[in-house]
C-alpha cells in the first residue's frame, strides 16, 4: 500500500489511563500492558501518575504503587518502544525527572496550561541536558486563540523541545479548530520541531480530529488502548490504527497485536467502561479538563447536586488543571444557590 502520510504514535494508557482507574494500576498491571504494547510499533509508551511525576498526592489522588516501582516495572519489560514520563512544572520537579531517568525513561513530556509555556523552560532545558527526547505539551489548547498558541509553542521550541503538542484536554475541539491550530503551529515552528496532537473523545470525534491533525502536519499522535483515559477517554489506539490503514496513514503499528492488547489485556483491567456518557459528554460541551470528571462526581454526590451542573459551572469559570480545589467550592455554591443549576 502506498501511504500518504507517516506518523509516530505515543500510547498513554499507563498515564492518562491512570485517571480512569484512580491511579490504581499495580506493578503487575503496568508490566502486562507495557509488555503487550512493546513491539506493536508504538514509538513511545508514557507511564506515570495521571498528573505526571510527583502527582501521587492528596490533591490528585494517591497511586497504588510508588513512582519508582511503577517506572522500573515498565522500563524493565520494554525493549523496542521508548518509555516516556509526563511532568507538570509545579507538581513534578527537576529532581523527580532525574530519578525517573535513573529508572530508565528515555523521553519526557513537559506539560503546562496553553498560556503558560514560560514555566516549562527549566524542565525542558534540563531534559535536553539529560539526553531525553523532549516534548512540550500545551494543555487545554481549546481555550487559547491560535495566534497566542503559536507564541507559546515557539517558546517551548526555543527552550529545546523536539516537538510541541496541541492538547485537547477537554475533548472540546472539532475538526476545523484542530486544522487551524495544527497548521498554524506547523507553519510557525522550525522544520526540525515536530507538531503533536492529543485528543479526548468527549464529543466522540477523537479519531476524526487526530486524522485532521495528521493532514495538517502533525507527526506525533497520542492514543490509548481501548481509549482508556480521563473523561470519555483518549483516541482509541486500535481504532485509530485501523482508520489510518484505511486512510493511507502509516503508523508503524501492527493492527492485530494492538487489537489483542486492547481486548485481552486492558479491557479486563478497566474499572468502568470507557464510553461517552452524559457526564463525559458534558466535559466536552463545557470545555472542562477531562481529569476533573471523577473529582466532580464525588463533589456532586457529597452535596447532592447534578455532576453536569458542576462541570458546566467549572467551564463558565474557566477553571483549569491545578485548580482541582475549586470543584468542591462549585458544588457547594450550587447546593446553596450561589451558582445557577442548568437543568
Amino acid at each position: 500500500m502506498a501511504y500518504k502520510y507517516r506518523i509516530e504514535l505515543t500510547d498513554v494508557t499507563l498515564r492518562d489511563g491512570m485517571h480512569a482507574v484512580r491511579h490504581q494500576f499495580s506493578v503487575e498491571d503496568a508490566s502486562a500492558i507495557a509488555s503487550a504494547l512493546d513491539g506493536t510499533g508504538v514509538a513511545l509508551i508514557e507511564a506515570t501518575h495521571g498528573d505526571g511525576l510527583g502527582g501521587s498526592s492528596v490533591q490528585y489522588g494517591f497511586s497504588k504503587e510508588t513512582e519508582a516501582d511503577y517506572l522500573r516495572a515498565v522500563c524493565g519489560v520494554v525493549s523496542q518502544s521508548k518509555v516516556a514520563a509526563l511532568l507538570l512544572p509545579g507538581i513534578g520537579t527537576v529532581e523527580d525527572l532525574k530519578r525517573a531517568v535513573e529508572c530508565g525513561i528515555q523521553a519526557v513530556r513537559v506539560a503546562t496550561h496553553s498560556t503558560e509555556a514560560d514555566i516549562s523552560a527549566q524542565h525542558i532545558e534540563e531534559a535536553r541536558k539529560l539526553g531525553l527526547d523532549t516534548v512540550g505539551f500545551l494543555m487545554m489548547s481549546h481555550m487559547t486563540p491560535t495566534e497566542r498558541l503559536v507564541e507559546e509553542a515557539n517558546k517551548m521550541a526555543s527552550y529545546g523541545a523536539h516537538a510541541v503538542y496541541i492538547v485537547d484536554s477537554a475533548g472540546a475541539m472539532l475538526m476545523d479548530e484542530v486544522r487551524a491550530k495544527v497548521s498554524a503551529l506547523r507553519n510557525a515552528l522550525p522544520d526540525d520541531v515536530q507538531v503533536g496532537f492529543h485528543a479526548h473523545n468527549n464529543l466522540g470525534v477523537s479519531v476524526a480530529n487526530s486524522i485532521a491533525a495528521v493532514e495538517e502536519g502533525a507527526f506525533r499522535i497520542d492514543a490509548s488502548l481501548g481509549g482508556l483515559g480521563a473523561g470519555a477517554g483518549n483516541t482509541p489506539l486500535e481504532v485509530f490504527v485501523a482508520a489510518c490503514e484505511k486512510y493511507g496513514i502509516d503508523t508503524g503499528v501492527q493492527l492485530y497485536p494492538v487489537m489483542d492488547a486492547a481486548e485481552d489485556v486492558v479491557r479486563p483491567r478497566m474499572h468502568r467502561p470507557i464510553i461517552t456518557d452524559r457526564t463525559s459528554l458534558t466535559l466536552g460541551y463545557a470545555g472542562v479538563y477531562s481529569s476533573f470528571l471523577l473529582h466532580a462526581q464525588r463533589a456532586a454526590e457529597q452535596f447532592s447536586v447534578d455532576t453536569r451542573d458542576v462541570l458546566v459551572e467549572l467551564g463558565r469559570r474557566k477553571v483549569v488543571g491545578g485548580q482541582e480545589d475549586m470543584i468542591v467550592d462549585v458544588a457547594f455554591d450550587i447546593a446553596h444557590g450561589k451558582a445557577a443549576a442548568t437543568h
